[in-house]
């Protein structure tokens, strides 16, 4: 299994590309899967269409589903931290992509993305991993 690890600043954004960073790192490396993982309790991947508003309506969709409020057992950090918490449940810390020829295997709308609410902590870790098939 070959590996790396990414470091990504989120700055303010809940959804940030790791698109451009999969295809680099699968490049070259024949068949297999690609894995991607976020090894944080407040964060997760997803595969979804960006640059259309989806970025937009994801946000509003969780801020129903998980409002960003002290309705939470787990109360440490900012107001609504508790909502970081459970975001992993929904989004999950991994997802898992073939790759052909080097090529990861994404619709044509698709891309990899990390989701992370945690205004707490903008400095995240993604690790890639491809096992060779």
């Amino acid at each position: 299994m070959d590996t790396t690890e990414l470091r990504v600043e989120t700055g303010d954004r809940l959804v940030t590309d790791l698109t451009g960073a999969a295809l680099d790192f699968c490049r070259d490396r024949g068949d297999g899967l690609l894995n991607v993982f976020v090894p944080h309790a407040t964060a997760g991947v997803a595969l979804m269409e960006t640059g259309s508003g989806s970025e937009g309506d994801l946000a509003d969709a969780l801020d129903r589903m998980l409002p960003p409020d002290d309705r939470y057992g787990h109360r440490h950090g900012s107001r609504g931290h508790g909502r970081d918490h459970v975001l992993p449940a929904f989004v999950s810390p991994s997802v898992t992509v073939p790759v052909v020829n080097g090529a990861p295997q994404l619709g044509t709308w698709q891309s990899l993305v990390l989701v992370d609410s945690n205004v707490d902590n903008r400095s995240r870790h993604v690790r890639l991993s491809f096992v060779a098939g």
